[in-house]
């Protein structure tokens, strides 16, 4: 397995720890009978819990666009140094995005959420111009 494939299992792991996260948070906010009600009117949390949804459905965002990536880079064989150090890059772009995000640092999780971005468009310019390892 490229090492790129490898880090897209890492980052889907993280999500579903994410996941994990905002559930128990929400489920302490709105709890159990919202959880399980059929949401036919939406629930909006706040705090921690808001936090917490914002970022996993942010990394479900970024998880479309670097799984692509992924894929680009390992269907045309084109890996590399690079894009082996921008898969890990983004994985920990996004480790750090969680807190960030959840502590509301200001402008620092803009920054991270940058790097990450960047990690994933270098990875997609290096399998349309780079060679192979």
């Amino acid at each position: 397995m490229t090492t790129e494939l490898n880090v897209l299992a890492l980052a889907v792991l993280l999500q579903a720890v994410q996941i994990a996260l905002y559930s128990v948070a929400g489920n302490l906010q709105a709890g159990t009978k919202a959880a399980m009600s059929p949401r036919d009117s939406k629930i909006e949390l706040t705090g921690l819990a808001g936090r917490l949804q914002r970022a996993m459905n942010n990394h479900f965002e970024g998880l479309i666009l670097y799984g692509i990536a992924v894929m680009v880079v390992t269907l045309s064989g084109r890996s590399s140094l690079v894009t082996e150090i921008c898969a890990h890059t983004y994985l920990v772009a996004r480790i750090l995005y969680v807190p960030a995000y959840v502590q509301g640092l200001v402008p620092w999780r803009s920054v991270i959420w940058g790097v990450g971005f960047a990690a994933t468009l270098i990875m997609i310019l290096a399998a349309l111009f780079g060679g192979t390892a």
